[in-house]
């Protein structure tokens, strides 16, 4: 008969088109099953890493009260680490001529607060822009991204006392805490780098430089030279 079956073949083509969206919807429910574990997995990760970035960042920021030696003729380290260099040294921008240099090379894992290496005033504070070599170089002072801070007391033969504080590959900021003319006593905090870096300590050439190369020392505690 003429048209016969069509019906039927209606019927099938519907129950095929049916089928074809309970298997679509099933497919994206299995899809986006995985994908919601996936992005639990990654939630779950990025909260662990997230913690691990609060720890570090806790522990970097750390700022321990320092054991000041009173005692006026010694000059204290500025910050926290190893030293690395100490040499004679031309340094005309603040100090004004020869001077000994000792240098402390701060690791990511040192206290990255420095402190005042002597007693009397803020006589300088200028920021250098620059490069920002490996701080692990001895000679990245100049080049690199650094602040120097000078100390006018009359405690030291010439009244000054310099330290710069250089930018290393992470560290890529230095805050100064202290202002041109603001009294000053040994200890007290003066700045913040964050992430890996160097200080520089320029002295008088009359002064006994008391650390040796590799010593660990520690900001406003250990003593870096001395009156002969």
């Amino acid at each position: 008969m003429k048209n016969s079956g069509k019906a039927m073949q209606a019927a099938l083509k519907l129950i095929v088109s049916s089928l074809i969206i309970v298997l679509a919807v099933c497919a994206l429910g299995i899809i986006a099953k995985y994908v919601h574990a996936l992005i639990d997995y990654l939630a779950f990760g990025l909260v662990g890493l997230w913690l691990v970035f609060v720890a570090f960042t806790l522990y970097f920021f750390r700022d321990p009260e320092a054991r000041v030696p009173q005692n006026p003729k010694v000059i204290l380290s500025p910050g926290h680490g190893k030293v690395d260099v100490i040499t004679d040294y031309e340094e005309k921008e603040f100090f004004g001529g020869r001077c000994r240099r000792v240098s402390i090379f701060l690791s990511p894992l040192d206290v990255h607060v420095q402190k005042a290496v002597i007693s009397g005033r803020i006589g300088y504070v200028k920021h250098n822009t620059g490069k920002f070599l490996s701080a692990m170089r001895t000679e990245c002072g100049l080049q690199n991204e650094n602040v120097l801070i000078g100390f006018e007391s009359p405690e030291v033969t010439g009244g000054r006392v310099g330290v710069r504080l250089i930018a290393g590959v992470l560290a890529r900021r230095i805050i100064p805490w202290v202002q041109v003319g603001e009294p000053i006593a040994r200890g007290e905090r003066i700045s913040l780098i964050q992430f890996g870096s160097r200080c520089d300590i320029y002295l008088p050439m009359d002064m006994e430089v008391t650390v040796k190369l590799g010593d660990r020392v520690a900001g406003g505690e250990s003593i870096i030279a001395r009156y002969r």
